[in-house]
């Protein structure tokens, strides 16, 4: 399922945060903390020194460049862990479908299976397993990823996964008292964000310009209602704990730099940090020049 049509799921609870536009929100918030140059790569095939002059950069939590380079040259680097499902790929994937936590496939993803975060032996595993593993590869902070699952699974069908998007709160929660001077970035996870923006350093608000479609395979422009829905629910979570970051992560044709500059120059004048991707994260889209 695309990050739109997720959103799209959204609407019937936009009412948990304050509706603001983006120009009372950069009037009536001075103490922002500044823009950020970041970038996100999920591959180990590009060399260190291509991410020096980032400011953060988000990589595979094991399959990623020398950090120690880029941390002695001031880059933040945050190590991505996937939270709300497990690939038949990692590590603990036997472990987890022994344990009997994995539920539906990923359909976007075929390879991933949405896990029960409601069963305590998750967060254990995540706090105790999970974490250590990346924080050992030597990462300054960590990338929470998938936490859109719990208000998805439980809108899908009530019942059966009662509970969940509270259970996504209590696991975002605990990471923090586990882990109280850790950086997080937890991705989306926008029913989440009224109860722990204050848990989190930064928010990443992903696809909320442009987007991928998985079924027709083409990269297009988030429809409009969609697009505020989003900046709206990420400068609410920004009223809500004035030191958050917001990272932007978009998408879209690498070689059509005349858009990718326009998406910059509209996530900027949110307020926001932007970088522009393929879907795929294995490749590293420079911002196009002035």
């Amino acid at each position: 399922m695309s990050a739109r049509q997720r959103l799209a799921a959204l609407l019937s609870l936009l009412g948990l945060l304050p509706m603001i536009s983006p120009a009372a929100a950069q009037q009536s918030d001075p103490l922002r903390p500044d823009p950020l140059h970041w970038a996100v790569y999920y591959s180990d095939q590009l060399p260190a020194a291509a991410f020096a002059d980032y400011d953060l950069v988000v990589f595979d939590g094991r399959h990623h460049p020398d950090l120690r380079s880029l941390q002695d040259r001031g880059v933040r680097l945050f190590g991505y862990i996937n939270v709300g499902e497990v690939a038949n790929y990692e590590p603990h994937y036997g472990l987890v479908q022994k344990m009997g936590l994995l539920g539906l496939q990923n359909p976007s993803w075929p390879d991933s299976r949405m896990v029960d975060l409601r069963d305590p032996r998750w967060t254990e595993m995540v706090l105790n397993r999970l974490i250590p593993e990346v924080l050992r590869e030597g990462f300054d902070g960590i990338f929470l990823d998938t936490l859109d699952n719990a208000g998805y699974l439980e809108r899908e069908d009530p019942k059966a996964y009662a509970g969940m998007t509270e259970a996504g709160r209590r696991l975002v929660r605990a990471i923090r008292r586990h882990y109280p001077d850790l950086p997080v970035i937890l991705n989306r996870g926008y029913d989440l964000l009224p109860d722990v923006a204050d848990a989190v350093d930064y928010v990443l608000g992903e696809s909320v310009r442009t987007d991928y479609d998985f079924e027709t395979k083409e990269y297009g422009w988030v429809p409009e209602d969609l697009y505020q829905e989003q900046v709206r629910i990420l400068d609410g979570a920004r009223r809500a704990n004035p030191a958050l970051h917001i990272l932007t992560l978009d998408y879209w044709y690498p070689e059509q730099t005349d858009t990718i500059a326009r998406i910059y120059e509209i996530e900027r004048g949110n307020g926001f940090s932007p970088y522009v991707a393929t879907v795929e994260l294995d490749r590293l889209v420079p911002e196009p020049k002035p």
